[in-house]
């Protein structure tokens, strides 16, 4: 009997003892080939020799510090680094322990700004249907998914929700990709004009869809009209990297595909690559100095902000992929995988989709391909294909309700950058098996 209160209740859970590289071990001594990084979190893998080394090392020299009191040179040091490297504009970094924590920070910030630059009538948050955002309340609420958000609405703030950018399901017969983002943007433009432009205070969007739609990646134009539109209203574009971030997509941020740049950026899961919990918030400079000028503080805070042996990880993390050029490994890889991908499921009876960028792939399952339609949701499709795959020592990460919280399984794939060619080629394969035998199961 465990005495932990795990997610799932009606399931033991293997005991992981070990890992290195791409490979979890269980206390069996069973292998997996983590083909999902846990949840887009481990992009060095595991056990990397570097990172272990600076955590070490910075435990031996100070293990924590309070920020009310003082900053440490670690942090320091990873701040100068993501600013160097970040989107036009972004000149500080708020650090906090998690993806949901950096959301939440950020949604506090772009009220702030407002209040402090004379705006205090601007309320209202606009975010996407299907999108996810993280699980404390303020995140939840700008998450547009209806799976997760039902049980706690009583609690929620109220969000406007828009379409997603939602390419295999949405855009029309006949229209083209730039005709579809454009149509997006003008239903986003309708709710900012029903709401007042000026009561409102930001959108924001996941750069690739993630958890719960399986890596949507935005068409050619969507991004750029959405930044115009935001400006033309003065309204905060926040981006959630969280997990599409740091390198995922083949770009150290998924925005630079996209050519724009967020006003506020949240990052997480790649940043410190799941050697401690680190998240952040990428700040623009204008957003600080109204801060500076005004109240002369950001009023928020937790106790493990810029917690020094997370930074030391992060810090540690972002050098290697620097250093061992692991952006463009990303990109390659990527690739290889979308290569091999196709040419195991392009032809799939039930694989409808195959999508994403750099090492964040997915693919969407559905009942018929010419219809779209889905599986009955029943059926748990999605859980009996992560059963499979792990009785097949494969970690994948599928999710179901990828439609609209409800119908649609989807499987996400986003291994880490050090992946090999030949580990691709078993990723896949050993997918492939876990979906067939899944739908051998359920035809009986």
């Amino acid at each position: 009997m465990t005495h932990i209160l795990h997610r799932t209740l009606n399931r033991s859970f293997p005991v992981a003892v070990g890992g290195e590289g791409t490979t979890l071990v269980d206390a069996d001594g069973k292998r997996y080939l983590d083909a999902s990084g846990g949840a887009a979190v481990s992009c060095l893998g595991h056990g990397h020799p570097d990172v272990r080394a600076a955590m070490h090392e910075q435990v031996d020299r100070l293990a924590y510090a309070h920020t009310s009191f003082f900053t440490t040179e670690v942090a320091e040091a990873l701040a100068d680094l993501l600013v160097e490297d970040a989107p036009d504009g972004i000149g500080h970094v708020y650090f906090v322990s998690g993806g949901s924590e950096a959301v939440e920070a950020a949604l506090k910030m772009a009220r702030q700004y407002f209040v402090e630059i004379g705006q205090p009538q601007r309320r209202h948050f606009i975010a996407r249907r299907q999108s996810y955002h993280g699980n404390t309340l303020g995140a939840l609420a700008v998450g547009g998914n209806d799976w997760r958000r039902r049980p706690f609405a009583p609690l929620l703030v109220e969000v406007a929700h828009v379409s997603p950018c939602y390419e295999y399901r949405d855009r029309r017969a006949g229209e083209s990709a730039e005709a579809y983002g454009r149509r997006l943007v003008d239903e986003l433009g309708a709710r900012i004009d029903a709401l007042g432009g000026e009561n409102v205070i930001a959108f924001v969007a996941e750069t690739v869809g993630g958890a719960t739609a399986g890596a949507l990646a935005p068409v050619p134009g969507y991004f750029r009209g959405i930044r115009d539109l935001c400006d033309r209203h003065g309204i905060l574009l926040i981006l959630d990297e969280v997990m599409c971030g740091m390198g995922r997509t083949g770009t150290l941020h998924a925005c630079e595909q996209e050519g724009i740049a967020p006003d506020l950026m949240t990052i997480a899961k790649g940043l410190g690559g799941g050697y401690q919990p680190i998240g952040a918030v990428l700040v623009q400079s204008r957003i600080v100095q109204a801060f500076a000028r005004g109240s002369g503080f950001f009023q928020h805070g937790h106790t493990y902000l810029g917690h020094p042996v997370a930074c030391a990880a992060a810090l540690a993390v972002q050098r290697v992929i620097r250093r061992d050029g692991l952006l463009a490994a990303c990109r390659s890889m990527g690739q290889a995988l979308d290569a091999r991908l196709h040419e195991r499921f392009g032809a799939h009876p039930q694989v409808g989709d195959i999508r994403g960028r750099g090492l964040f792939r997915a693919i969407e399952l559905v009942a018929d391909r010419r219809t779209k339609q889905s599986f009955d949701p029943a059926m748990k499709l999605h859980a009996r294909i992560r059963q499979q795959a792990m009785s097949r020592g494969l970690l994948v990460y599928p999710m179901g309700g990828t439609i609209d919280g409800q119908r649609g399984d989807h499987v996400l794939l986003a291994p880490p950058f050090t992946v090999s060619a030949s580990e691709i080629d078993a990723i896949v394969e050993r997918l492939g098996e876990a979906l067939d035998a899944s739908l051998a199961a359920l035809r009986g």
